[in-house]
């Protein structure tokens, strides 16, 4: 299942705003092929889920494309008309937000919704529908769906509510799936459950799971690649295993060190210094620079993504080569 589904090239993604232009996405290359999972990951603002909304085509003014390709299966759908966009959308490619309401109408019943869903795309009967609607929620381990179809949103807990909203993004067996911290408001065991799901459904059908999350233990566990986004650009990429077992970008590392369970009891919790900038007066050159022990003038120019090792690149002028402690 190695067949590329979506490439995405030097995408930029700004905001035209009365303050000036704010670079939120400037540069995003990342690929997913079939059935394999790609982890997006990057503190709060570093882009990552504009890039979602950017590939998803639902970026709304003052915000717009202004250069890059997005290749779903071969075909470049930036600048595609929005009736094109929209039949793409819900059939071939879904959504899962963090807020499972965002998807869900609180006034409708569940099979209201789902079966206008299927058949917004499929030429089917409503018993058709309903039927797919069914299996939808049975394959995400929904119990009783017959009865639960019934129900109304606010009827269900908010890990069941998230599943429904996943349901409804498996409906039609998309080729892509864009999952914006769909776990982040659950508890652990049912993110737990959420993510071995979606993981098997992924393999199973050969859909391709672009995840984006700021938790390195969700990535970790669930996806195949991962991409660490800054202030904007990807400043390391590679297989999962290889980019957290060896990080080369600095501000990976300071990532991967500030996870809890890497610091021992009595120490006080390791943490990157300083803020992220704001993306409307970025620094020139390396936007971590300022929050970096290693910056030098060298850092004053931006340094090309480069590779270190098979499939490993990153964006650094002093890359950490040696193992990561701990």
């Amino acid at each position: 299942m190695s067949a590329e589904t979506l490439r995405v090239e030097g995408l930029q993604t700004h905001f035209f705003t009365r303050a000036g232009v704010l670079k939120a996405v400037d540069g995003v290359s990342v690929a997913v092929g079939r059935g394999r999972v790609l982890g997006l990951v990057g503190e709060s603002g570093s882009g990552k889920s504009v890039t979602g909304f950017s590939i998803m085509g639902l970026v709304d003014p003052p915000g717009r494309i202004v250069g890059g390709r997005i290749l779903f299966q071969g075909r470049d759908i930036v600048g595609l008309p929005e009736g094109e966009m929209r039949r793409l959308r819900g059939s071939r490619i879904a959504m899962i937000f963090q807020d499972p309401m965002m998807t869900l109408n609180p006034v409708l019943r569940i099979d209201t919704q789902m079966i206008e869903a299927v058949r917004a795309h499929d030429d089917v009967s409503k018993a058709e529908a309903r039927a797919r609607s069914r299996d939808a929620l049975g394959r995400v381990g929904i119990p009783s769906p017959d009865e639960r179809l019934k129900a109304y949103p606010h009827q269900f807990s908010g890990g069941m509510r998230q599943r429904v909203a996943i349901a409804i993004a498996l409906l039609h067996q998309p080729d892509l799936i864009i999952a914006d911290e769909p776990t982040t408001a659950l508890d652990v065991t049912i993110q737990g459950q959420i993510l071995a799901e979606v993981q098997t459904l992924a393999r199973e059908t050969g859909t391709a799971l672009v995840w984006i999350t700021h938790d390195l233990a969700v990535v970790a566990g669930l996806a195949d690649d991962i991409a660490v986004m800054y202030a904007g650009k990807v400043v390391e990429a590679g297989p999962v295993d290889r980019v957290l077992d060896r990080p080369i970008h600095p501000y990976t590392r300071g990532l991967i060190g500030s996870v809890p369970g890497r610091n021992r009891r009595g120490v006080p919790l390791a943490q990157i210094p300083g803020m992220t900038p704001s993306l409307l007066s970025l620094p020139p050159g390396c936007a971590f620079r300022g929050r970096c022990a290693r910056a030098d003038a060298a850092c004053a120019t931006m340094p090309e993504l480069s590779p270190f090792g098979l499939d490993h690149l990153a964006r650094c002028v002093h890359p950490h080569l040696e193992v990561m402690p701990g």
